[in-house]
């Protein structure tokens, strides 16, 4: 291997190992099944690659050839199988189509399959015909990427945005295959423009790989965190609502049980929470609940759980840790902060003023025998109740003093 050829597939194992780490880093952040699959097929198909360029044998001239080849041959059809099989659960509904559902189902069992013919036949004549498995290999190869591009332009034919990228990336898979086979078929003095273009498309394609698969996880991240199925959590306040909200109130019970405590639950009912729906924009409640919960969290702390029952309805759990440190200096600072006026943006940038209308209703119990639901429903009726004692106060107020 000529020096220059040298630096060429060096490049490309660089570019490789960049994207392999920030496959690594998808997964160790994200922390899902999808970023574990794109890290596993950027390792199996990213070797194919590093092994088929010829720099394994460079680096360490004593390989076994046995070994060797069965990596050769073997990991591509492996990847096809897996660049078939991601597909499909990438194109969703559109993998039902009677020509592109078949294609990936028995298209990835057909890989596997050559996958282990190639692994066989590379194990008994790696020795003696080496170059006729090695071109088998390439047919087999040839048949991922068609295999792979048909899928791609069927599905992008049928409206599916992300097939597009696909279908590109299943270009440069094309020319990848194409030059790295060339280049293990025909050893010898190659022309280095052609081994600079494999290089470049082997690395384009892992990177538009690993940029859809990115961008498939966090499309999917963002449905779940709108449709509040990741974690049980609003998705505009990020508070724990539903089934999560009484599992962290059950949970604070208990501690404040295990202190033979008290607990107190305050319901804080925001009457006109829609108020200005009609003229700064439907949605603006989102960016007031928003405001509202963070109001709560500066004069409640992190350690009290805080949650919402239904949009207008916030709850607040004073603990065992909160009572004996003045519960209702924290009551207090609580409809201070809640009651100040709120600046918000609507429509056309309009800056509009919302004064929170609340009513509070709080309840203490012993924890030890108190159920979380039944604790709230009663808080927020007192709440409710509060919040009609307001209105007949203000009717009173308002009415005309009749004349004696």
């Amino acid at each position: 291997m000529k020096t220059l050829e040298f630096a060429v597939w060096s490049v490309m194992l660089g570019g490789l190992l960049t994207i392999g780490t920030l496959a690594v880093l998808d997964v160790a952040f994200s922390r899902n099944i999808a970023s574990l699959r794109g890290l596993v097929f950027t390792a199996v198909t990213g070797s194919s690659s590093v092994v088929l360029s010829g720099l394994p044998e460079y680096f360490f001239p004593g390989l076994p050839a046995v070994p060797v080849l069965i990596l050769k041959t073997s990991l591509g059809p492996l990847g096809g199988a897996m660049v078939l099989t991601y597909l499909g659960q990438w194109l969703g509904v559109t993998a039902e189509d009677r020509w592109v559902h078949p294609t990936i189902v028995w298209g990835s069992v057909g890989l596997v399959l050559m996958a282990v013919l190639l692994t066989v036949l590379s194990s008994l004549f790696a020795e003696t015909q080496s170059a006729e498995i090695l071109l088998l290999a390439a047919v087999f190869n040839t048949i991922a990427v068609l295999l792979a591009t048909f899928t791609s332009v069927r599905a992008t034919l049928l409206g599916d945005a992300m097939a597009r990228s696909m279908a590109v990336a299943c270009l440069f898979l094309t020319m990848s295959m194409a030059g790295l086979f060339s280049h293990q078929l025909n050893p010898g003095p190659h022309d280095l423009p052609l081994e600079a273009l494999t290089a470049f498309s082997t690395v384009m394609f892992f990177l538009v790989m690993v940029g859809i698969g990115m961008r498939h996880n966090r499309e999917l991240r963002r449905l779940e965190h709108l449709a509040g199925l990741s974690s049980g959590r609003d998705p505009a306040t990020g508070l724990p609502q539903g089934s999560v909200l009484l599992a962290k109130v059950d949970d604070a019970f208990w501690r404040s049980a295990r202190l033979n405590t008290s607990c107190t639950v305050i319901c804080l009912h925001l009457r006109n929470l829609y108020d200005l729906g009609d003229t700064a924009g439907h949605g603006i409640e989102q960016h007031i609940q928003s405001a509202m919960t963070a109001r709560i969290r500066r004069a409640v702390g992190f350690r009290c759980v805080v949650g919402l029952y239904h949009p207008r309805c916030f709850v607040v759990v004073l603990s065992a840790v909160k009572q004996g440190k003045g519960s209702h200096a924290i009551s207090e600072r609580l409809l201070s902060l809640m009651s100040k006026p709120l600046p918000v943006e609507g429509l056309n940038d309009e800056l509009h003023i919302f004064v929170p209308q609340f009513s509070v209703g709080s309840v203490t119990v012993h924890a030890s025998n108190a159920v979380p639901v039944q604790v709230i429903d009663e808080a927020e009726q007192r709440a409710l109740a509060r919040e009609r004692e307001q209105k007949a106060d203000a009717f009173t107020a308002e009415a005309p003093v009749s004349p004696v």
